[in-house]
């Protein structure tokens, strides 16, 4: 069985703010723990600095509304309207690169709403991120300028030695008996995703229990292989 294939059927945890592995993104993580109604949030930075793990995080805290690339433009201008907006405290737009002139007209307009509405009963919450910095944004210069409206963080990814660390605390938080020859096999050999290495861990705990026997590497091999184990988590 290989890696992809597992990687498709054990899904990662849903991340939150709690377990957001810091890194070098301490001073972001405290702002996004504290955002509240009336402010704004953009974060960038490359791919892999955990942009979508950030919103999801924030989204899994609070009443929200999550929009990316794949939401239709007329779906976010409805937002900026307040038709969609509701009673909830925060909006997350995902990835504003990728979206298209209507869509981006949408985010402008939803932009507007959120000043407007700001001191007032019906403010919400912000956050908007992005590959780059809003100066090197190619779109619409009054949107541009609107992504740096209030608060503005780049996200740095995760060094490896962040990544060795925070799968260690994560097995040693969950009581996981996994010695430092799994630890290293599970970082070298499989996905560098931190989530996915969570999950992977978990799926571990859960396949030693069920065979009473010990995580050891060659039992990491036999799960690997165990396609009745993987089509249970795929069902």
């Amino acid at each position: 069985m290989n890696q992809q294939l597992l990687l498709e059927v054990i899904p990662a945890p849903s991340p939150t703010l709690d377990d957001t592995i810091t890194g070098q993104n301490a001073a972001a993580l405290a702002a996004a723990k504290t955002l509240a109604p009336g402010r704004a949030m953009y974060l960038w930075g490359p791919p892999g600095s955990g942009r979508t793990h950030f919103l999801r995080a924030m989204c899994a805290d609070r009443s929200s509304v999550y929009v990316d690339f794949s939401t239709p433009g007329p779906d976010i201008l409805d937002l900026a309207t307040g038709g969609r907006h509701g009673s909830h405290q925060l909006i997350a737009i995902d990835d504003i690169q990728r979206m298209s002139p209507e869509q981006l007209s949408g985010v402008f307009a939803l932009y507007n709403h959120w000043r407007e509405s700001s001191s007032s009963s019906t403010a919400f919450a912000l956050a908007v991120t992005g590959d780059r910095s809003a100066s090197a944004m190619d779109m619409r210069e009054d949107l541009r300028t609107r992504l740096g409206w209030d608060l503005v963080f780049r996200l740095s990814p995760l060094s490896d030695e962040d990544k060795r660390e925070a799968l260690q605390s994560y097995t040693e938080k969950k009581g996981l008996p996994f010695s430092a020859e799994v630890l290293q096999w599970m970082f070298t050999y499989y996905s560098r995703d931190i989530r996915q290495l969570f999950a992977l861990a978990d799926a571990l705990d859960r396949y030693s229990l069920s065979h009473h026997r010990p995580v050891t590497v060659p039992l990491i091999r036999t799960m690997l292989s165990d396609r009745d184990f993987l089509k249970s988590h795929d069902s």
